[in-house]
């Protein structure tokens, strides 16, 4: 059974998660991808201020298409996670505690989210239809010019996820291949 979580993700929402869990996340959350990700690292790096609190936050790397009339979104499936990994052990420091997409992460990304008390979740490839009826609203609120890429705020209803890594250092991809290797 899924368990609901209410966003942005509380102390005791990450530590009562665990790998193999499946989600339904409410609340807000972000949704940017590999660019707006470097705009935000690099405007840390200025010492420049973050377009949102990122404090308990959590991203979404979607891949989104244009919205039909009267839907707040298109097409929301996740794209590809690893784009995301050379700037998200600064974030998650920074107090980012959830992203969600598809793929393995690096290390770094798996150390970083081990010391400071995050989590992955993946998100269904292919399924970018489904996603986006637990979508109720999408709103651009920094870096416009990116378009698709921008950097969105979202509000999510029962958005569904499976929990990859956890803040123990769990990772569901690893289990998966020791669960299913050959010993000879």
């Amino acid at each position: 059974m899924a368990k609901k979580i209410t966003l942005p993700l509380t102390k005791e929402a990450l530590r009562d998660i665990r790998v193999g869990d499946t989600l339904l996340l409410t609340g807000i959350m972000y949704a940017a991808r590999d660019v707006a990700h470097k705009r935000m690292v690099e405007a840390l790096e200025q010492g420049k201020p973050l377009p949102l609190d990122i404090s308990g936050q959590t991203i979404y790397y979607m891949g989104p298409s244009p919205a039909r009339p009267g839907q707040p979104i298109g097409s929301a499936g996740p794209t590809t996670s690893g784009r995301m990994d050379s700037y998200s052990p600064r974030l998650i420091a920074e107090g980012l505690k959830g992203m969600i997409g598809k793929g393995m992460r690096s290390q770094p990304v798996k150390d970083a989210m081990k010391e400071y008390k995050a989590v992955y979740l993946g998100a269904t490839g292919g399924a970018g239809a489904r996603i986006s009826k637990s979508i109720k609203k999408a709103e651009v609120i920094a870096y416009e010019d990116l378009e698709t890429e921008a950097l969105l705020h979202l509000e999510v209803e029962d958005f569904p996820a499976i929990v990859i890594n956890d803040i123990y250092g769990g990772d569901l991809y690893e289990e998966g291949k020791a669960k299913y290797e050959v010993k000879t």
